[in-house]
């Protein structure tokens, strides 16, 4: 499905495959030779994304450009089922696995690589072909790539980038307290406000 968001359409080139079961939303531009899979939904929420020539974003995938932090993919570039990416960069002839997850602010340099259920944190920048292993996470710049097992030193790298903040704009709650009921009904309200308008295009 393809929708026009807040007044802006899709730009896709006519050779880009489009899945009929993918979703296309806003200022996304899709360039020439390009796959987009089913299920997959590209979202220009609050930040527009680019998809340069021959990428192939695979099923269900999922990309988001946010405020302040808009997506830019490079050409030749794999996203793998399941992967989630939002508000990044992503280089040329990089290859993101099954489920990888880059966050706001991140960058991915050229020909790097994410493996299947790897993580690059916010405000990441994972150097030109530089590779997180199956289920590792990179997280700082410049980047400290950790085994899942090393919480704490994934956590002292991870609290300062600010994740609250910098998501939801709020500073981080004192130990034992959650921001979670004052920023979801008000982040709800704002998604359901920003795709009112939202409607099907050709």
């Amino acid at each position: 499905m393809i929708l026009e968001h807040r007044g802006v359409a899709p730009t896709i080139d006519s050779s880009a495959r489009i899945a009929p079961t993918a979703v296309v939303c806003g200022d996304v531009t899709i360039e020439a030779g390009c796959s987009i899979g089913f299920g997959t939904v590209l979202t220009a929420e609050s930040g527009s994304i680019v998809v340069g020539r021959n990428v192939v974003i695979m099923d269900t995938a999922v990309v988001r450009g946010v405020r302040d932090h808009p997506v830019r993919i490079g050409e030749n570039v794999l996203i793998g089922p399941r992967a989630y990416l939002s508000g990044c960069l992503v280089a040329a002839d990089a290859f993101l696995a099954t489920g990888a997850t880059v966050f706001n602010g991140a960058e991915i340099g050229a020909g790097a690589e994410v493996r299947i259920n790897g993580v690059v944190h916010l405000k990441t920048r994972l150097p030109a072909r530089t590779s997180v292993p199956i289920g590792w996470i990179a997280v700082g710049d410049p980047a400290a790539i950790l085994p899942p097992g090393a919480h704490d030193e994934i956590w002292a790298r991870q609290e300062p980038l600010n994740f609250p903040k910098v998501v939801f704009g709020v500073d981080r709650p004192a130990d034992g307290r959650s921001i979670m009921p004052h920023v979801m009904p008000r982040y709800a309200a704002a998604l359901a406000k920003w795709h009112e308008s939202d409607r099907p295009r050709g």
